[in-house]
């Protein structure tokens, strides 16, 4: 059986991240997704992308994501507190973003999931939704229905089942909401194949260094929403 992970939201914390990637050193994935949002809320946004770069196998776009690549061609956008964002990524690094798909899908012993970051292709699936609210996650813009779906984007993991399949969140690596460690997505089962088996899905917990990331965020003057990005890293609690 292959060990596939999904992950998403990294959001410019670079500790987060770090503590992902010893616990990917421990579990060894086989293939690893990013679901969307590298960058923007947190101080490294250039770090986190060029981790997501070198870690992940396959990539899809997330709403921040879309957020600085098209701020960043704003000819007003020397005015908007978001542009500490892309001014920090670069032209590459935006270039290379714009060049993401919205949505695409995995094989996993016999269940075609399809994989989509939630906003800005659909809307965001949070955990707290109905069953009725979450069934047009399972049909894509082409109208084909899977067996499920893996979004991101609400930044609280679930895997919740129902009548046409599983509705599964990531949860988020860097800006979690509720529980505030870092969350992932591991699925184990047989890669690409059509005929049902044994699949197994399991959200992980890392703890990781909080007040650390918040302490980070006080050395990059400019950052947008400091304050209210801090208040998440340490207590879970979103800021409006």
């Amino acid at each position: 059986m292959a060990r596939i992970l999904f992950l998403a939201d990294l959001h410019g914390n670079m500790p987060a991240t770090l503590a992902l990637e010893m616990e990917m050193k421990r579990i060894k994935p086989d293939d690893v997704w990013f679901l969307g949002d590298a960058v923007a809320k947190g101080p490294e946004s250039d770090k986190t992308l060029d981790w997501v770069r070198s870690n992940c196998n396959h990539f899809i776009m997330g709403n921040w994501d879309q957020g600085c690549v098209l701020g960043s061609k704003n000819k007003d956008a020397s005015e908007d507190p978001n542009s500490f964002f892309w001014n920090q990524l670069g032209k590459e690094r935006l270039e290379w973003l714009e060049t993401l798909p919205l949505e695409d899908e995995v094989l996993i012993s016999g269940i075609n999931f399809r994989l989509i970051h939630g906003r800005p292709i659909d809307i965001n699936y949070h955990s707290n939704l109905t069953l009725d609210e979450l069934r047009p996650g399972f049909t894509d813009k082409k109208g084909k229905v899977h067996g499920g779906f893996i979004s991101a984007d609400c930044h609280m993991p679930y895997i919740r089942e129902m009548n046409l399949g599983y509705a599964i969140n990531t949860g988020s690596v860097g800006n979690s909401l509720g529980v505030t460690r870092c969350h992932a997505l591991v699925i184990e089962g047989e890669l690409g194949e059509e005929k049902p088996g044994p699949v197994s899905m399991n959200i992980l917990s890392i703890p990781y260094d909080n007040e650390l990331a918040a302490k980070i965020a006080d050395d990059y003057p400019g950052l947008p929403r400091a304050d209210a990005y801090k208040r998440e890293v340490l207590t879970g609690i979103y800021s409006r």
